[in-house]
């Protein structure tokens, strides 16, 4: 009866934890918004975890306007992003020469990452970085996606 009050009690304190931590199987992918500036098109938090299969997830992001796609914008996954002009339902490779993103793989040095890139077509400037907390499973990153001319808006 003892034996099994503890394993009833480290289960208990096993799922409390994973809840605390926020840690979901069901959550590889994960982008919290959050904005300073109603003037940012999209600015929040994106992570990236490995699935089951060892991949990592990915989120597209599609900017529509007055019901037309002007651009996606896809994160992960891991350290890739992309943009693309339109909108468009098939998955778009990012090695494409339409990724208007170069590089698209963020380099990773002595513990951190951040890129910035400017598209003058699209009037856009796309800023990620790694945040604190990213793991060998799990990558977070800072992501910051802002008109180049925020009084067009």
């Amino acid at each position: 009866m003892r034996q099994r009050f503890a394993r009833l009690t480290w289960l208990l304190i096993g799922v409390c934890a994973s809840a605390a931590l926020g840690v979901h199987p069901e959550a590889a992918q994960l982008f919290r918004p959050f904005s300073n500036d109603t003037r940012n098109i999209l600015e929040g938090n994106w992570q990236s975890c490995r699935e089951r299969d060892g991949s990592y997830a990915e989120r597209v992001y599609d900017h529509v306007v007055n019901g037309v796609g002007q651009f996606e914008v896809h994160m992960g996954p891991r350290r890739e992003f992309a943009i693309f002009k339109g909108v468009q339902d098939a998955h778009r490779d990012h090695e494409s020469p339409e990724n208007l993103l170069k590089p698209f793989r963020v380099a990773f040095e002595s513990g951190r990452a951040k890129e910035r890139w400017e598209i003058p077509s699209l009037n856009l400037a796309f800023t990620v970085t790694m945040a604190g907390g990213s793991r060998t499973d799990c990558e977070s990153w800072y992501v910051l996606l802002e008109p180049t001319d925020k009084t067009s808006n």
